[in-house]
């Protein structure tokens, strides 16, 4: 009874002030949404349904070409950030011959906590320091760096979870180191990899902050493109190219969810 008492799930008002936090977070997207589908060019009055701006959206060759580039660099960078995930993964948790485990395991989760805009000023720094200039690639290059402790969140938990006596069965069965990762281990790690390789594709291609600092002339991409159409005013040609990226963004954050949560 006493911790029923003490449970702030049950304090007068604690329910509204939960409600009022939700509105205040996600009733801006609803807005967003709603507006997309708006006949009008305004996006504060609303004159009818219409989905014309998310054809108008598509025949757009800059904003095409924006997410062309946005899917190439996010898609690089996924497959990169999660190969080095899953390997630093792998290490620190099977490795017995490394000391100093939580050292580097924090050291690969400290671009979570450092601001965004440090991190983007330090790479536009060292890109200039040594004079790189690949267009895409100092893109690329930046946003695996970024994403590999996204990726590594997932891999690590499924590692953590993974019975180790399945691979030491392995082994006993006259399993070398090789057959025993990609036989054993890999399919049983797959969910953590697809997992992580997700959140990492979500977040290059969500990125604005360090790909603004660090690209090259032709190398716009949606969220830039999107930030260079809103300053000249928001319309709903804006609005529904924001909706699909918010879709792809829950629908890939879900997946991740899903597949994460797979034993």
């Amino acid at each position: 009874m006493k911790q029923a008492a003490r449970d702030i799930r049950i304090l007068p008002g604690f329910n509204w002030v939960t409600l009022g936090f939700f509105l205040y977070l996600y009733l801006p997207l609803v807005i967003l949404v709603v507006f997309s589908f708006n006949a009008s060019r305004s996006a504060t009055v609303w004159e009818g349904f219409s989905v014309d701006w998310y054809f108008k959206a598509f025949a757009n060759d800059d904003i095409r070409r924006a997410a062309a580039n946005s899917l190439i660099i996010a898609t690089v960078s996924m497959v990169a950030s999660t190969c080095i995930a899953t390997m630093a993964a792998l290490a620190l948790a099977r490795n017995r011959r490394i000391r100093r485990k939580p050292v580097f395991s924090g050291l690969i989760m400290l671009p979570l906590m450092i601001p965004e805009i440090v991190t983007a000023v330090a790479t536009l720094t060292f890109f200039a320091a040594i004079g790189l200039s690949l267009g895409l690639g100092n893109i690329i290059i930046a946003h695996t760096v970024f994403c590999i402790p996204f990726a590594y969140l997932p891999i690590r938990a499924r590692l953590q979870g993974m019975d180790e006596s399945l691979e030491t069965a392995a082994q006993d069965l006259y399993a070398g180191k090789w057959a025993t990762l990609r036989l054993v281990t890999l399919p049983l790690l797959a969910p953590g990899i697809l997992s992580g390789a997700m959140l990492a594709f979500i977040i290059s291609i969500d990125d604005f902050i360090i790909t603004l600092m660090v690209a090259e002339a032709g190398s716009t991409t949606l969220p830039i493109y999107i930030y260079s159409l809103v300053r000249l005013g928001i319309t709903p040609e804006i609005n529904a190219v924001s909706t699909i990226l918010l879709l792809i963004s829950i629908l890939f954050v879900t997946l991740s969810y899903r597949i994460g949560k797979k034993r």
